[in-house]
């Protein structure tokens, strides 16, 4: 179990590196419930997330399409052409992206001050569940724990998709630390931290992409 983990988790940094999800975060904590709408934003993304690899680990594990170790050729250059797609979707956005200030907030960020925490968790929970980066991460995160867990207790599988679930969540988690580490001190670098993640945000999506698609395209050619 130990030994999936350890493949997992750094699988997991791609969802940890989520600049929009993490600058959501930081707006509820200027809003007019700031640390409950936080928390619960953050609680529904952290469900969200193993909600999603957990759906994504049991299909994997009913199809038997990794097969523990005996992966069919077709599905390694599934992994190939998925990887090679997420690379390009990676440059794309790279080239694409906005000049800095010019970037926009997707539309389900309108009115997010005015939140309350009963919306602030649904809202995260749909974003750790349906984000697409999430579930192409996933998609690679439950062949491993499929396959690496084959025949061991279900419990075993839970254990590692809680674990994927924490790590992946703590950079929603961070800006709310900070706040109740700092206090009213946190203002104005959150403030920072928003605007540099909203600038940035295509860019470093880009990166991630191409990561995601490196692991996926080399998953793919040792599985040959």
């Amino acid at each position: 179990m130990n030994q999936v983990i350890g493949e997992v988790l750094p699988l997991a940094v791609a969802v940890l590196i989520s600049p929009i999800p993490i600058a959501a975060e930081i707006l509820l904590l200027f809003s007019a419930r700031p640390r409950p709408n936080a928390l619960g934003y953050s609680i529904g993304f952290m469900a969200g997330v193993g909600i999603g690899l957990g759906i994504l680990t049991a299909i994997a594990a009913a199809t038997d399409l990794t097969g523990g170790g005996n992966e069919p050729s077709w599905a390694a250059w599934l992994r190939i052409v998925l990887g090679a797609a997420v690379a390009l979707l990676g440059v794309r956005r790279f080239r694409d992206r906005p000049a800095p200030g010019e970037a926009e907030a997707p539309k389900w960020m309108d009115g997010i001050e005015s939140f309350a925490p009963g919306r602030s968790f649904a809202v995260g929970l749909a974003i750790g569940t349906l984000n697409p980066k999430n579930i192409v991460v996933g998609l690679a995160a439950a062949a491993s724990i499929a396959s690496g867990l084959a025949g061991e207790p279900a419990g075993n599988k839970v254990i590692v998709v809680v674990a994927y679930s924490i790590f992946a969540s703590l950079g929603v988690l961070a800006p709310l630390l900070v706040a109740l580490v700092m206090g009213d001190r946190a203002d104005s670098l959150l403030r920072e931290w928003r605007t540099w993640l909203m600038d940035n945000n295509a860019a470093v999506v880009a990166v991630v992409f191409l990561v995601i698609g490196a692991v996926l395209v080399g998953k793919g050619i040792a599985a040959l």
